[in-house]
């Protein structure tokens, strides 16, 4: 019976106005995160290998915190609060898929070199450890309507749209001697290309439960359109001159 209810919470349902027009205002911004030449190059097979390294070692805070941040919105739900309940049991499904896809993060920098000690005293230059700093804050003290939009659909709307361009341009890298691709350093890719794309209609549908009052949506809409400018702040920086 759990499962079934959990389902049906889950199921997606038709934007009303104030939905429509808030996942309208956001794509702008997740454009800029998708199409920025870091994605862009790495797609084409054109990145350097200086900057795929300082890529991945400095969006690796990112991905092993992730759970984390989910975690501290799920300190949030409260019994009896619509869409609370739903919000709840989505989190700590995912929670454990968020953990297995930080090992698999591991993985895919193993075939660029990247060894797992490098990757635990990564200290992020600041531009890129911004988007950390806001997520750690936003999902500590914001409304969980607000933790939800800035981690689940902003951050994960963007990623999976990137990671689809991404998986098509590995081949390259394997080919000119840069990393090793196999099914272990690809399996992150393949994960974010294929099960991402749910994520954040899924996050847009708790927030709709969730925030049932014009001054919880703008929160919210506040927030993801903050998470996303970050991203863009971190992606400037991580394709700024290596000096």
């Amino acid at each position: 019976m759990r499962a079934a209810h959990y389902k049906k919470k889950l199921e997606l349902t038709e934007h009303n106005d104030w939905a429509r027009d808030f996942w309208d205002s956001l794509v702008p911004y997740k454009d800029k995160v998708v199409e920025h030449p870091v994605f862009v190059e790495m797609a084409e097979g054109k990145l350097s290998a200086d900057r795929w390294r300082r890529a991945l070692l400095n969006f690796y805070p990112l991905v092993e915190n992730f759970p984390k941040y989910m975690a501290l919105n799920l300190a949030k739900v409260k019994r009896g609060v619509p869409g609370h309940e739903e919000a709840k049991l989505w989190l700590i499904d995912n929670i454990k898929v968020e953990q297995r896809h930080a090992y698999w993060y591991q993985d895919w920098a193993a075939g660029f070199g990247i060894s797992l000690a490098e990757l635990d005293s990564v200290q992020p230059s600041a531009g890129m450890d911004a988007v950390n700093n806001y997520l750690w804050q936003i999902d500590s003290y914001g409304s969980l309507e607000e933790g939800i939009a800035a981690t689940n659909l902003a951050i994960e709307w963007a990623t999976g749209e990137w990671s689809q361009q991404v998986v098509k341009g590995m081949q390259a890298y394997a080919e000119s001697g840069v990393a090793e691709v196999n099914r272990h350093t690809m399996a992150w890719l393949r994960a974010h290309a294929s099960y991402d794309d749910e994520h954040p209609h899924e996050a847009m549908e708790l927030v709709k439960r969730i925030a049932l009052t014009p001054e919880a949506q703008e929160r919210a809409l506040n927030a993801a359109r903050r998470g996303l400018e970050y991203y863009i702040l971190a992606l400037q920086d991580c394709y700024s001159p290596i000096v």
